[in-house]
């Protein structure tokens, strides 16, 4: 069932980029009557559709389909969708319908500045539809963030760069991070090469060996926050209800080892289910002994005292700037995320991901509010990556009308073609290298 809700989620939330995309290249297009043939979503590889405005089935139900100019339908193939605009060289590789001669409604004969509309709307879309989604997000549900006011409780990675379970990060290089959550992300994304901790009563900086940013990205949970265990209540099924244990008792000693964070008694725990352990417990300025019993899943039966988050709320008019700078801040971190994945030094390349990996970050039960921000960040990436200067992608295309306005000189309707064979190779390596990076976590 968890299979099956993360695969609806990820074919609702494509199908509506993808159809949002499209319908960028489709509205300019029929704004300079530039005639479109096909708007599909999906492919439908080797002619196979699950649906046509040309099914007769269709045309006998809505006759007036037989007159559209336009086919719209849906492909089979789940992998993107497409906008055939005629006299245009595109993924479609028809080469006939450019044979003929130039006619007036077709994209080759328009201006360039034109054509350079038409292939920067579905780019446009995808960033106007994230910046809707996301003033709608905190309109309706505000915004939850842990301030950088907590020391962090490292891995063994974290350790490995110098860091210690207890320092508080205060800068990176220039930056200053305030947003928790976000830590681990920024010391990546950033390349950050010093980093400014308070360690006890000291501050320190650490140099950052640039070879293990790879490592950052690929390994979850370099930063934790650092929870001293305090107790909050206890259980109602916990083993040790009677044992005198009271709220804000801090557990500062477990089987005799020091536990200055709730995750050291955690892993003492968890090494020894089923015993009974002797526990010290800071109450004021008192220091008391208990015996605690262990449960068969390593756990003392204890709600500890949990971090704070904050929250903000805003207005419809206050979440229209917000919602525009969560957009920018998501797209510029998407950006270094690329140029992380494009230096082969990092290893970053390696978290790059495909459809599996989408579905993965979905809920396995239905949230709207965290579909509609997985949706949100996205549709930023499918904007993003279609404006790499790639000639399969909107970019190429961008670029080559570029080119055009400003030298004067169009690309030959040959040239263009080669081009959009050698981006689309590209696209296809780009597709192995994520379909593998994916089967390799499986098996890992």
């Amino acid at each position: 069932m968890m299979v099956l809700m993360k695969t609806l989620q990820v074919i609702l939330a494509l199908a509506v980029l993808i159809l949002f995309h499209e319908l960028g290249h489709f509205l300019w297009a029929k704004l300079f009557r530039i005639r479109v043939d096909k708007f599909f979503l999906f492919f439908d590889a080797g002619g196979v559709k699950l649906f046509s405005t040309r099914m007769p089935w269709f045309v006998k139900l809505v006759p007036a389909a037989a007159r559209w100019e336009t086919e719209y339908g849906i492909g089979w193939l789940p992998l993107g969708g497409y906008c055939k605009i005629a006299g245009m060289v595109d993924e479609s590789m028809d080469t006939e319908s450019l044979k003929g001669e130039p006619q007036p409604w077709e994209f080759r004969t328009k201006p360039a500045w034109q054509r350079l509309l038409v292939m920067s709307g579905g780019v446009l879309n995808n960033f106007l539809l994230a910046v809707l989604l996301f003033c709608g997000i905190l309109a309706i549900w505000g915004d939850n963030y842990l301030p950088n006011q907590y020391a962090v409780y490292v891995n063994g990675l974290g350790e490995m760069m110098g860091f210690r379970s207890g320092d508080r990060i205060l800068r990176y290089d220039d930056f200053e991070p305030t947003d928790f959550l976000n830590l681990q992300s920024d010391l990546a994304r950033r390349q950050v090469s010093e980093v400014q901790v308070l360690r006890g009563a000291d501050t320190l900086m650490l140099y950052m060996d640039g070879s293990l940013l790879g490592e950052v990205v690929n390994t979850p949970g370099v930063f934790d926050v650092a929870l001293p265990f305090v107790v909050d209540s206890l259980m109602p099924t916990s083993l040790n209800l009677d044992a005198g244990l009271a709220k804000g008792d801090r557990i500062v000693a477990v089987a005799d080892t020091p536990t200055p964070y709730l995750q050291d008694a955690q892993k003492i725990l968890r090494a020894r289910p089923g015993e009974e352990l002797p526990v010290t417990v800071l109450r004021g300025g008192d220091s008391l002994a208990f015996s605690l019993q262990v449960d068969s899943l390593g756990l003392l039966g204890i709600y500890p005292r949990q971090i704070a988050f904050e929250h903000r709320s805003y207005s419809i008019a206050q979440s229209i700037p917000a919602g525009c700078a969560l957009a920018w801040n998501s797209v510029t971190g998407y950006l270094r995320d690329l140029r992380l994945v494009a230096t082969p030094s990092t290893g970053a390349y390696k978290s790059v991901g495909s459809f599996i990996a989408i579905g993965q970050v979905f809920p396995s039960s239905w949230n709207w509010h965290q579909f509609l921000y997985i949706m949100a960040l996205l549709s930023i990436m499918l904007g993003v990556m279609n404006l790499l200067p790639i000639p399969a992608l909107d970019g190429g295309h961008i670029v080559f009308c570029l080119y055009e306005m400003l030298t004067g000189r169009k690309p030959g309707d040959r040239f263009l073609m080669v081009a959009q064979l050698i981006g689309m190779a590209l696209l296809l390596l780009l597709m192995f290298l994520a379909f593998g990076n994916d089967i390799a976590r499986i098996i890992h």
